[in-house]
């Protein structure tokens, strides 16, 4: 038995010693009391010192899920491989650098400023809405696209627009939506947003360097189309599509949608701290589960986030 535990025992004996008073006569049992009295002050004073010695003490904490015995070995790690979405979020973003595009991570958590108000957001956009965008009881919001991070990008390295004379960054990140799961859609996936501002900015630029990108990741000459779209925070906005590649059955007779893309608007640069009138840009989003998706002819989303080793293992 330790010697905590000895004066633990100790101090609840100690209060079957009070009970004792009303047995002893009037005279004794105020000196009585003050023993039991110092004694108990005592045993606390040393109970109190050794659980600080104790709170100090190097103690290695015990890992109660590993292996233990004689014969218990190592989980071996040489056959381990990387999940699919991560070693593809970094060919992702190899391919932007090679570009010359800087890469920043997104955040997993964020803010009705960054979420909405800095992206050109009204106040009564349904998107803000608890149906569309999940909260958590502070008030915070796990990001629904990574444009949240647009006005982080653009104030981060609005220096640049003088030393280099253009923004040039790509934020790959995790995203999540209030939404049914089925085959093709998630509530938890990646997206990879970009940015781009200079003085001479246009959408041919933009389709360009889109363009590059996909004929890079899967290996092909691609043609491309747009048709217009919606975007508070981008106008003209576009949404972009991509001949299916032959890589993937493609005949040359199929699109594929694989994201938005537009100009970036005046109100967004503005809130950014940069003069519309002086600067133009562009900015595009798109998914990475479904360039994967394709790339892998995988046919369910959810095998992703489902931890299912007979899938993993394919990778």
């Amino acid at each position: 038995m330790s010697s905590l535990e000895e004066l633990k025992l100790e101090l609840k004996n100690l209060g079957r010693e009070y009970a004792k008073i009303k047995t002893l006569p009037e005279a004794e049992r105020k000196s009585f009391g003050e023993k039991i009295n110092s004694r108990k002050a005592a045993i606390l004073a040393a109970i109190r010192e050794q659980e600080e010695l104790a709170e100090s003490a190097d103690i290695k904490p015990i890992d109660l899920t590993a292996p233990f015995g004689e014969n218990a070995k190592p989980f071996k790690t040489a056959s381990g491989t990387k999940h699919p979405l991560a070693t593809e979020l970094a060919h992702v973003a190899d391919i932007y650098r090679q570009m010359g595009f800087s890469v920043i991570e997104a955040r997993q958590l964020d803010d009705e400023f960054h979420m909405f108000d800095s992206l050109n957001f009204p106040k009564e956009h349904p998107a803000r809405d608890g149906y569309d965008t999940f909260r958590t009881s502070e008030g915070f919001i796990p990001p629904a696209h990574t444009s949240t991070m647009q006005y982080r990008a653009l104030t981060r390295f609005r220096d640049h627009l003088d030393k280099y004379g253009q923004i040039a960054v790509v934020v790959p990140g995790r995203v999540f939506r209030n939404e049914d799961v089925d085959a093709t859609h998630e509530h938890t996936f990646y997206q990879c947003e970009g940015v781009f501002v200079s003085k001479d900015a246009t959408l041919g630029q933009m389709l360009a360097t889109w363009k590059n990108f996909f004929e890079t990741y899967y290996g092909q000459k691609l043609n491309i189309k747009t048709q217009p779209g919606f975007f508070p925070f981008t106008e003209p906005s576009l949404e972009f599509q991509i001949e299916k590649p032959k890589a993937l059955g493609g005949k040359g007779d199929g699109w594929l949608e694989m994201g938005g893309c537009g100009m970036i608007h005046p109100n967004v640069l503005k809130t950014a701290g940069i003069d519309p009138n002086i600067y133009k840009g562009f900015a595009w989003g798109g998914g990475i589960d479904r360039l994967v998706m394709l790339k892998y002819g995988i046919n369910d989303v959810r095998y992703f986030e489902s931890g299912k080793l007979e899938f993993l293992k394919e990778f």
